[in-house]
């Protein structure tokens, strides 16, 4: 019993910490995704944890059933070869810009907060990346093991600092301008961009996993957690609206509200779920180069580090404003056929 629950919590944290990025220490995400639209916000952060619970599960199902050795196995079960070889080449593009950006940002806290220069911010982390993932799976599920209790732990302090503020159910009344349509494509867009962009961890997760059982419970955990650390995040925003939209970080504006220990566990919590994402991009595109390339991988990791340390020289901005509006389109279209894709009872 011990064991199953063990593997229900990895699962839970492994789940929590790939979809609550950097996003969620920033602020930026549930900002613009949840609280601009004021008391709608709360409603649709609902719909999002029963969207992340179901999909999730099944998501994972899906993988265990088929036994995906990466996410294009699971691309092609819901596109068809040609058409999730030519989705699964997209993301693969898509995920190294990601990682450059990660990588670089994990640079520039090294050197904005800790007085460490951004060259051997990059080189301390890029050394971790490649000796923790040496480890494969098993270092994602350690590494989230430790990061998502702070995380919880942070978010657990930003409710009770919140309901100790003036104006704590400004979450319940808050007007919004914005289309009430807008609101609700939200979670659904939410949902999509995010769970499809953790397929690559989540689906070899679900591939080295057999009990269905734990799968479930495991996925249950992982989005009533994700569900909510958006919701602690939402009400605090909501506190401090209009104005808090004017902050690039603005979970950092609350975040400084709660004296120095407090700011320092929040740029812990920053690096640690960037480096999170970073190392969970680099497996899923290591598993997919794997099942191409044939060569080892170890290689494969050193090869994406070093595209990736060269991408973080000279900024990815501009790719990034080209890449997501049309891998949220392709991202979208994902979450129906996942939704219609069934899975079996066994």
């Amino acid at each position: 019993m011990w064991k199953r629950t063990g593997k229900v919590l990895q699962i839970a944290s492994t789940y929590m910490g790939t979809i609550v990025g950097a996003g969620f220490a920033t602020g930026q995400e549930i900002l613009q995704f949840f609280t601009r639209f004021g008391y709608w916000g709360s409603i649709t952060i609902a719909l999002s944890t029963v969207l992340f619970i179901w999909l999730g599960t099944k998501m994972m199902l899906i993988a265990s059933q088929i036994k995906a050795k990466s996410y294009e196995d699971l691309n092609k079960a819901l596109f068809g070869d040609k058409y999730g070889r030519l989705i699964s080449h997209f993301m693969l593009v898509v995920l190294l810009g990601v990682t450059a950006v990660m990588l670089a940002g994990a640079g520039t806290i090294f050197y904005e907060h800790w007085n460490i220069s951004y060259q051997s911010g990059l080189l301390i982390t890029i050394a971790a990346c490649y000796f923790l993932l040496r480890k494969g799976m098993n270092a994602i599920l350690t590494v989230n093991a430790i990061v998502v209790p702070v995380m919880l732990l942070f978010t657990v302090l930003i409710m009770i600092d919140t309901f100790h503020t003036p104006g704590a159910d400004k979450f319940l009344t808050l007007a919004s301008d914005h289309s009430i349509w807008a609101a609700w494509a939200s979670p659904f867009l939410y949902t999509a961009f995010n769970l499809s962009m953790s397929q690559a961890v989540l689906v070899p997760l679900g591939a080295e996993i057999n009990d269905r059982k734990v799968i479930i419970a495991g996925s249950w955990v992982g989005g009533i957690g994700i569900g909510f650390m958006l919701l602690a995040g939402h009400i605090a925003l909501s506190v401090h609206m209009p104005g808090i939209q004017q902050f690039a970080i603005p979970m950092g504006g609350i975040a400084r509200q709660l004296g120095p220990s407090v700011q320092f566990i929040y740029i812990f919590i920053i690096f640690a779920e960037i480096f999170t994402t970073l190392i969970a991009d680099i497996y899923g595109l290591t598993l997919q180069l794997h099942e191409r390339l044939k060569w080892a991988r170890s290689l494969i990791v050193l090869l994406i580090l070093a595209i990736c340390y060269v991408a973080s020289q000279i900024g990815f901005g501009m790719l990034l404003s080209t890449l997501y509006p049309l891998f949220g389109l392709v991202s979208f279209g994902w979450l129906i056929l996942i939704i219609r894709k069934r899975v079996s009872a066994s």
